[in-house]
């Protein structure tokens, strides 16, 4: 594995002058290459936010609240509104939670075992990603994206921005729920909802920890040399995920003047944890986790353990590596979110 990091030719996470007193200008550094060179740039945080909530009433057999809100915020182009769902279960004191960017609307079902993560103890808020812009091609025309004026430079922000952000708006609402605990917060999403949870959690440092499952390429799995997907067939499919100017580097790779590694370490010093599948090829487990242990460079820099295990003996299936701030696991399967998952996760966070 070593001699594969080496033979890839990766860039440094971590240049040589990096120290713990430069660590924030340097990650404000890195967050405007990968707004400029990938993810497009983001807006600026709203002056303020209101909310309605639609309806409240007990959930999972009485154990928890569930809410429907409503979030509402200025843009350039008047008022956005998007809903969100949350489930809080029932305390004496502050539970901490899952801000989840979701394929489907709440209660569908796949990919969140709700009940099992409410008796874990944690609290949930839940974004259908449909209802913030529209996971198509449409000329950013649905939801949120026509709201902001197009920048027409190569770094307009893309789709995973956006969904990002409206998990950011989240946040905000959340910072205000005395039922929450504000130092146990964590985003968390799967595949591309994976990439949008880390880009999420790097600007956000609200965030107290990130999820990344079988997120791939262009999220938690290094590019250079990776099986599977790669920046020309991602580019292709869903080039509006993206900012334009990433279409530089199809067939291009090596030009890159970043990978995705150094987007994980900027995560740093909170948590990271990262899921893998066996059989996601397309993701390619062994990129996933050679982020994953790259990234961990910049938490040993600050002085924290990054990912633990000896990098050059395979992960076996079902295998958790937690001992570090970087958390590492691999399941037997394909794409996908499982209970098996979410439990790890829980595990991961519970043992810090």
């Amino acid at each position: 594995m070593l001699n594969e990091i080496k033979r890839r030719n990766l860039p440094k996470t971590i240049p040589d002058s990096l120290t713990k007193d430069n660590w924030s200008a340097y990650r404000r550094e890195m967050i405007v290459l990968f707004e400029k060179e990938e993810y497009g740039v983001t807006p600026e945080k709203p002056e303020s936010i209101c909310w309605e909530v639609k309806k409240q009433h007990d959930s999972v057999g009485g154990k928890a609240v569930h809410n429907l809100v409503n979030l509402s915020f200025d843009t350039p182009k008047g008022e956005f509104t998007f809903p969100f769902d949350t489930v809080i279960p029932n305390s004496d004191q502050p539970v901490p939670m899952f801000v989840y960017i979701s394929f489907h609307p709440y209660g569908a079902g796949q990919y969140l075992p709700i009940e099992e993560i409410i008796d874990s103890g944690y609290a949930l808020a839940i974004v259908n990603y449909n209802d913030v812009t529209k996971d198509t091609e449409d000329n950013f025309e649905s939801g949120i994206a026509n709201m902001y004026p197009r920048r027409n430079d190569g770094a307009d922000w893309g789709k995973i921005g956006m969904w990002a952000f409206a998990a950011s708006r989240m946040m905000d609402y959340i910072q205000t729920l005395d039922e929450i605990d504000k130092d146990r917060i964590y985003v968390a999403g799967h595949s591309r909802l994976g990439k949008t949870a880390v880009w999420c959690g790097v600007q956000d440092e609200r965030f107290a920890g990130v999820v990344s499952n079988d997120s791939g390429c262009s999220g938690a799995a290094v590019t250079r040399g990776k099986k599977g997907e790669h920046v020309v067939h991602i580019t292709k499919n869903f080039p509006f995920w993206f900012c334009k100017n990433y279409q530089k580097y199809i067939e291009n790779e090596e030009n890159m003047p970043f990978d995705q590694h150094q987007l994980l370490a900027l995560v740093a010093p909170r948590l990271l944890c990262v899921g893998s599948a066996t059989e996601d090829e397309w993701a390619d487990p062994e990129s996933e986790l050679m982020g994953a242990y790259l990234a961990g460079e910049a938490y040993e820099m600050l002085g924290l353990k990054g990912l633990s295990g000896d990098i050059e003996v395979p992960v076996e299936p079902g295998e958790k590596r937690f001992g570090g701030k970087v958390g590492y696991q691999l399941r037997n399967g394909t794409h996908f979110l499982s209970r098996h998952d979410w439990l790890g996760y829980m595990e991961f966070f519970n043992g810090q």
